[in-house]
């Protein structure tokens, strides 16, 4: 579990962050605060590891709030301006939500926190497990964790993904390549429709591959990776 804070002076924005935040099941909200002066006190009394921080904000910036902080949480920035994303990455955040953004950037961004975030131990706590084993996907009102290796092929439909496991099929809202640049490396895209996990691969003809019954086309776009990858696996 992820213990975070949202810092923003505006009531609207922290309603949408707090909503968010809600329906990932590895975060957990302590506070929302309307000030960088505010969250201090709160960053004294909790072991925060994540923090959601507005850039534009009267009294202190949210730069200047993070550079006066000796001990640091990961951050990943939340403003409607576009300007300071090179001073925040600058600041090592882990990502720079521009709004309005939507739950599937701001789950992108908290995945990216969390692979951050477990490969550090924190005092008196055990390792997280590996955070490449899973990922989390919003099908729905839902967000269900899927594990990589239990994944046979996934299948693009225009803007939705399906993904065909070995229990289910989960459906999600979201594009291919928003999923094929979280996916690890035995993931490969062998057509504009389909991405395979190579090590379910039963068999390859010339154009098509299959894993067990099901036949899927290689495309010609793809063709020379998806073999320079069977070569290296050979």
């Amino acid at each position: 579990m992820i213990r975070c804070i949202a810092i923003d002076d505006e009531p609207l924005a922290l309603d949408v962050l707090e909503d968010f935040i809600s329906k990932v099941p590895f975060l957990k909200l302590f506070k929302t605060c309307q000030s960088a002066v505010e969250a201090i006190e709160v960053l004294h009394q909790e072991n925060i590891q994540l923090i959601f921080l507005d850039i534009q904000m009267p009294q202190i910036s949210g730069v200047q709030f993070l550079k006066s902080l000796d001990q640091r949480p990961k951050v990943i920035f939340t403003t409607a301006y576009s300007d300071y994303a090179l001073e925040g990455f600058n600041l090592d955040a882990v990502d720079y939500l521009l709004k309005p953004f939507t739950f599937e950037r701001f789950l992108k961004a908290v995945n990216k926190a969390y692979q951050q975030i477990n490969m550090q131990l924190v005092p008196g706590e055990q390792p997280a497990a590996a955070v490449k084993d899973y990922m989390f996907v919003k099908s729905g009102y839902d967000i269900i964790k899927v594990q990589y290796d239990h994944i046979r092929y996934i299948e693009g439909l225009k803007d939705y993904v399906k993904i065909h496991t070995d229990e289910k099929i989960v459906v999600s809202l979201m594009s291919m390549k928003t999923l094929a640049d979280d996916l690890p490396a035995h993931f490969i895209r062998v057509h504009r429709s389909f991405i395979v996990n190579f090590a379910r691969i039963t068999l390859v003809q010339k154009r098509k591959i299959f894993i067990q019954k099901v036949e899927i086309p290689i495309g010609e776009v793809y063709r020379d990776a998806f073999l320079e990858k069977l070569k290296q696996e050979r």
